[in-house]
């Protein structure tokens, strides 16, 4: 994996570097009239999505790093749940550092505050997050006060203008962090309440080999980052030796006798796995579903490895949060998918942190994405 992010890295600077020659862009650009983007101050796409990337690559290193050594953090912490706290905060550090890098301006939301890493009774914590950050080498001197004033950046409020903010969850699938199974890195550019950039690194999740996706993975997985920008397709990236691979991810309709395959939570609270098996089996034939945490389930359904990201809330009132979806909504749907929620409303990023518009959530290429709406209705799923 760091190989992935000095290769990301690199390419970022090659691309700096490139646009340094051709001269600046312009920031006096019309607004476009047409497009994704119509009505919309322009920003620099390119050059986000590899602030993203980069950033994204350096918290897959460091979640990594400390991953690697759960049981020495657990004694030094002396907490069960100290790990996912650690690579929480370190992944959050310096995601917000390179951002910050790139544009201050622009806000992050993030999940995590540097309260907690404030505490008397917490500062073994923040000096693993701290050494975590050095020992990997994404920040080597990194000191405490820099570590709390990154995370601190993550306090920014969401936007629904031209100035746009990032969103971020620095581990999201924190079981699955602790299982050493699946997880990912999310981080997603919103302006004006629409996603336009989304970034997921997903350390364990390898770029092939469906077979053992729900299994516990091997000691060392290659790992994939999966990227988007609105109106301009998704992509796969992944390493092999010293080489970095950029693939396309393209998803087509499914015929109505195709088999689908549900990418669904581990964990049963996440959502109702018993009413979502009785709405895959009323859309049409199935095949065994694939269970893994996080938002590595929309990278899974972009790249073909199942079909279908069924969310349906687990109890009255319950609003998703913008930082669990943005990022993957987006791959997904630039890759080829309808993502809407159950109603077959597109998901709304315009209210702040939460979906508040939205019940449920519902992604699969567009014949299927159709029929699972109809299944929804009949059996009148999200409609009390």
């Amino acid at each position: 994996m760091l190989c992935l992010s000095r290769q990301v890295a690199k390419r970022r600077l090659a691309r700096v570097e490139s646009r340094r020659q051709d001269g600046p862009r312009s920031a006096l650009a019309e607004r476009p009239d047409s497009g994704p983007y119509r009505g919309c101050m322009p920003v620099d796409h390119a050059a986000l999505l590899d602030l993203a990337t980069d950033a994204v690559a350096q918290a897959m290193v460091v979640c990594q790093h400390v991953q690697r050594d759960l049981d020495a953090l657990r004694h030094m912490t002396k907490d069960d749940q100290s790990p996912v706290t650690v690579a929480d905060y370190a992944a959050q550090a310096i995601v917000a550092a390179i951002l910050a890098e790139g544009d201050d301006r622009i806000p992050l939301v993030a999940e995590e505050s540097a309260d907690f890493l404030r505490q008397p009774e917490h500062a073994a914590h923040l000096a693993a997050a701290v050494e975590s950050l050095r020992a990997c080498g994404v920040w080597p001197d990194a000191g405490e006060r820099d570590v709390l004033s990154a995370v601190d950046r993550g306090a920014g409020e969401p936007n629904s203008d031209d100035r746009g903010f990032w969103t971020l969850d620095p581990i999201d699938g924190t079981k699955g962090f602790l299982r050493g199974e699946q997880y990912c890195v999310s981080l997603a550019f919103i302006r004006n309440g629409r996603v336009e950039i989304g970034v997921l690194g997903c350390p364990n999740l390898a770029p092939a080999d469906a077979g053992a996706i729900d299994a516990p993975e091997r000691p060392s997985p290659p790992g994939s980052m999966y990227t988007a920008v609105l109106g301009d397709g998704a992509s796969m990236l992944w390493e092999q030796g010293d080489a970095l691979f950029d693939t396309l991810l393209e998803r087509e309709s499914m015929a109505g006798d195709m088999p689908a395959r549900l990418a669904e939570s581990v964990e049963a609270a996440h959502t109702r796995q018993e009413i979502a098996e009785r709405v895959m089996r009323h859309a049409g034939p199935t095949r065994p579903a694939i269970r893994v945490d996080s938002q590595c389930k929309y990278a899974l359904v972009a790249r073909g490895d199942a079909d279908v990201y069924l969310r349906l809330p687990s109890r009255k009132g319950y609003v998703e949060r913008i930082w669990d979806h943005a990022a993957g909504m987006l791959i997904a749907s630039e890759a080829g998918c309808v993502v809407t929620d159950v109603l077959g409303q597109p998901l709304d990023f315009s209210r702040g942190r939460g979906l508040e518009g939205n019940a449920g959530i519902v992604g699969a290429p567009p014949d299927l994405h159709g029929r699972l709406l109809r299944a929804l209705g009949e059996l009148r799923v999200g409609r009390d």
